[in-house]
């Protein structure tokens, strides 16, 4: 079992920056992949970013390459978020899963979310 409190959201205005980070508890941190999604009012939940449990590698979709950066440390996951945009408003999610397939496309474990706003 995993437990994922996300923090850092807020509201920041077009071209500034943020910082999510994501604390987990439980057993095997280590072992899981983790990933950020987010959900628009109104849209579905997407993914944004993962890195694998080694924090070796790292991914992301094509709207947040090269603004976004997704790292880990030994229990937490963060997201530092540049040049941010109002489509970037949403409610980031931290989640967990057992390799980097499955976090991408099923994760095991939730967050409770974090909004961030980003004002134009």
């Amino acid at each position: 079992q995993v437990q994922l409190v996300e923090s850092g959201g807020g509201l920041v205005h077009t071209g500034g920056s943020l910082r999510l980070s994501c604390a987990a508890s439980g057993r095997s941190f280590s072992s899981y992949a983790m990933g950020w999604f987010r959900q628009a009012p109104g849209k579905e939940r997407k993914y944004v970013a993962s890195i694998t449990s080694s924090g070796g590698s790292t991914y992301y979709s094509d709207s947040v390459k090269g603004r976004f950066t997704i790292s880990r440390d030994n229990a937490k996951v963060y997201l530092q978020m540049n040049n941010l945009k109002p489509e970037d408003t949403a409610v980031y999610y931290c989640a967990a899963g057992g390799t980097i397939i499955a976090v991408t496309a099923h994760p095991d474990y939730w967050g409770q979310g974090t909004q961030v706003t980003v004002s134009s």
